[in-house]
């Protein structure tokens, strides 16, 4: 499976997995104590959805196309509003052209004490990344291995933050590099919190995944899952995931209100289903 980010940007994969990352730094603003982002796989920062990679897929129509002017329950309405509020302003004029990627949409909200490291191996996508920060002293851009920051880039100097872990899926075996960068990470730094975001294409490996996680032994794991359809065969991306390590304590109530919603909003034939369970409790 190839998932690099200007392909798919904007689609209901990106909804879900953005909702939950402005949730986090929502969270992370209640305390006026600095604190940092690290994002493992940092893509462009902002997408142009009428270019040619998300021009060609389309995915963004069925995505944040479906949400982004959405009636909603007051109760969502309130918790994507920082969601929403990231994406409107890199569409000032209004309508939607340009999707930001979590670089941008962090950025957005980082306040002037805090800061953002973003990481891109890609030397194209690098480069891009590097030229759209330019000039910012908030944010920090280099073009590193993401799996070998676990070991050399943990802990950061404020103490408080989160570790956000969005990889390609271009490679065979990125289930297990994401579980021994978690060990190594959180070995260095038990107090962050991590989010690493999966694909739902073949529900054995996400099990497998589920079951490295648990053996690992690390507390604190929050499961969140939208599926858009059953699993079919040959497989094809039916779902989107991602596991939350030491999430705020606000984060499953959070996500048993807004899931189901953008479940509704995002599937074509109520079929969608969500998951909020705990890998592993305290």
């Amino acid at each position: 499976m190839n998932y690099r980010h200007a392909f798919h940007a904007g689609n209901f994969a990106d909804v879900v997995k953005h909702v939950i990352l402005t949730r986090i730094l929502a969270y992370l603003m209640r305390k006026q104590a600095a604190f940092r982002v690290i994002d493992t796989h940092a893509g462009l920062g902002i997408y142009d959805l009428m270019g040619g990679q998300a021009e060609k897929t389309g995915e963004w129509q069925d995505g944040i196309g479906r949400v982004l002017d959405a009636s909603l329950p007051a109760d969502v309405a309130e918790l994507l509003s920082p969601y929403l509020a990231a994406v409107r302003a890199q569409n000032p004029d209004g309508g939607l052209r340009y999707y930001p990627g979590s670089p941008f949409i962090t950025r957005h909200m980082l306040r002037a004490q805090d800061r953002l490291m973003g990481f891109e191996l890609h030397p194209i996508d690098a480069e891009r990344l590097k030229e759209n920060f330019a000039g910012d002293f908030q944010t920090r851009i280099t073009a590193l291995d993401a799996w070998k920051i676990f070991g050399t880039h943990l802990p950061p100097k404020e103490k408080r933050g989160l570790v956000l872990v969005d990889p390609p899926f271009e490679e065979k075996g990125e289930f297990e590099r994401m579980t021994r960068s978690l060990v190594q990470g959180h070995q260095r730094w038990p107090g962050g919190i991590y989010a690493y975001w999966y694909p739902i294409k073949e529900p054995g490996e996400v099990e497998a995944y589920i079951k490295a996680l648990k053996a690992t032994g690390i507390p604190k794991i929050l499961r969140l899952e939208l599926t858009m359809r059953a699993p079919s065969t040959p497989p094809r991306l039916h779902g989107t995931g991602m596991v939350v390590v030491n999430p705020p304590f606000v984060l499953e109530a959070e996500m048993r209100t807004a899931l189901p919603t953008l479940a509704r909003l995002l599937d074509d034939d109520n079929s969608g289903t969500t998951r909020v369970e705990w890998v592993a409790g305290e």
